[in-house]
């Protein structure tokens, strides 16, 4: 009975979402000039996306290995919570980010104030350096979470051979290490550098210019700023190719990493006890604990001081963001929970692919396809906020259901066969048997989609009007105006309910769920 729901519901969902992307790419399509010639102008901004792409999965992935190795060869007090602080960045509002970079790495940010006091110039991150320093920012703990797990894949009964043996630190990572780093950093740098290629919030604020300018920052531009809806849908083909090519290159080279059993020792690292390897592993820590914490200080600091001087808007906003969020999450578990509980009965795993068609195709393709056919019908901006909570619930289902399945399957694994053979199935089957046993990551992935969806920056800029306008893109236009403590309290509000959506869902999840 199980697997009749799922045979049912899975395909129906995964057929909307594929067919909701297929419409917007056909109507891409219609508005493109056939055959398709690329410009000076656009062969300038696919270097510039592909290049800052690489720059930024290579930095992130080149920072992320000593930072991992000193966690992975260190224990002390906080070690959990700053592993736990990795996760951060991936549910921070990028508009956050950017701000708190800014006030940290800015022309009037605090290391350019200290260096005017040494008689040195202030700093400048827009263009190809501020893009590269917040994908960093963003993306080196996501870098240094893959390897950690790598590396402690790896038996404590390896290192207490070589404790034995008396290897050098060196002769153990070259011996150990070394073939786990090997498998495990390319699939981040290809995951980051796919990631990369689809960023437009940072591009939008750090970016522009001409020789600073993205393919989606290219699309917002053609759509908003000259409506050459023609222009838009070349770009966007242009991106659909490019991100889906590295997207299948990204899943081929991503390794599955296998957790070995059989750890029931404590972990010790003898080649970890000279005094150079403490003093290296010290500094990298502490290089990046600060590299993530300043910029979170600097919103908390600047935030407290910038709520006086917050207009009214930013109040309307944030409940605008609110519901949006909410109808986003809701919008995401009807979705993944039939894919998810599909695939985990299915045998073959090519359907799991029909989900991570939304890493290919970016938010502002899939606008610019909705609005192009909206816009003969009705105006499209009575659509921005239904369009924005459909779109931001598309792009968090790759990760939803990947964290859904391992669980779905060991439900169906475990309790398949007796659910039919007591005739349980539909709603009572999902209430009795699936629900509770899956009810923590459920909590977890709609927490990550609530909190993604309040800091999304994306469909919202193609459609919005004055009058509706989600709190992400008021923030942005405060900033624009060059109101910063008023941006600054928006950003505060924002990143606390970001955080407090996640962890309403994420709590949840945990309560009473049954394992």
């Amino acid at each position: 009975m199980a697997r009749r729901t799922g045979a049912i519901s899975g395909p129906v969902a995964a057929g909307t979402v594929f067919a909701l992307i297929l419409a917007a790419l056909g109507a891409v399509a219609s508005r493109a000039d056939w055959p398709v010639v690329f410009g000076t102008a656009d062969w300038a901004v696919l270097r510039f996306t592909v290049w800052q792409a690489l720059l930024s999965a290579l930095l992130s992935v080149t920072f992320a290995v000593p930072v991992a190795r000193g966690l992975a060869r260190r224990q002390f007090k906080g070690r959990a919570l700053l592993v736990t602080l990795l996760g951060a960045p991936f549910i921070l509002p990028v508009i956050v980010a950017v701000l708190g970079l800014l006030v940290v790495f800015g022309r009037s940010g605090w290391i350019s104030q200290g260096l005017g006091l040494l008689g040195l110039p202030p700093l400048s991150i827009y263009g190809l350096e501020g893009v590269v320093l917040a994908h960093v920012f963003f993306n080196m703990p996501l870098a240094t979470r893959l390897i950690l797990q790598g590396w402690q894949a790896i038996p404590s009964e390896q290192f207490r051979l070589t404790g034995q043996l008396g290897l050098s630190p060196w002769t153990v990572f070259r011996t150990l290490e070394w073939p786990v780093l090997r498998q495990v950093a390319p699939g981040a740098f290809a995951l980051i550098f796919v990631l990369c290629l689809t960023s437009f919030a940072v591009a939008l604020t750090l970016g522009g210019g001409p020789r600073a300018t993205t393919i989606e920052l290219a699309i917002y531009q053609a759509f908003r700023f000259d409506f050459d809806l023609g222009r838009a849908a070349i770009l966007s083909l242009l991106q659909l190719v490019v991100a889906g090519s590295a997207a299948v290159i990204a899943l081929w080279v991503l390794p599955p990493i296998a957790v070995q059993m059989g750890r029931d020792r404590p972990l010790q690292r003898w080649d970890a006890r000279g005094r150079r390897q403490r003093v290296s592993d010290t500094f990298w820590i502490t290089v990046a604990t600060g590299f993530l914490l300043l910029p979170l200080g600097a919103i908390a600091t600047s935030g407290l001081i910038g709520l006086g001087d917050m207009p009214r808007q930013v109040w309307h906003a944030t409940w605008t963001s609110f519901w949006v969020a909410t109808l986003s999450t809701g919008l995401l578990v009807a979705l993944a929970l039939p894919i998810s509980i599909w695939l985990a009965q299915a045998r073959w795993g090519g359907a799991e692919a029909l989900t991570l068609i939304g890493l290919a195709a970016s938010p502002l393709m899939i606008g610019t396809g909705w609005f192009i056919l909206i816009f003969p019908f009705a105006a499209p901006a009575d659509f921005a906020l239904m369009a924005t909570a459909l779109v931001n619930a598309m792009m968090a289902l790759p990760f939803a259901v990947r964290i859904l399945m391992p669980a779905m399957r060991q439900v169906m694994t475990d309790y398949g066969r007796l659910s039919a053979g007591l005739g349980l199935s539909g709603f009572a089957l999902w209430r009795i048997v699936v629900l509770p046993r899956v009810r923590g990551p459920l909590g977890f992935a709609a927490g990550l989609a609530a909190a993604m969806s309040v800091g999304d920056l994306g469909v919202v800029t193609l459609f919005a009007d004055p009058d509706r306008v989600t709190l992400p893109l008021q923030m942005y236009r405060l900033m624009g105006s060059y109101r910063t403590d008023a941006a600054a309290g928006a950003a505060l509000v924002l990143l606390a309910l970001a955080l407090a959506m996640f962890w309403i869902c994420d709590a949840w999840g945990r309560r009473h769920a049954e394992s």
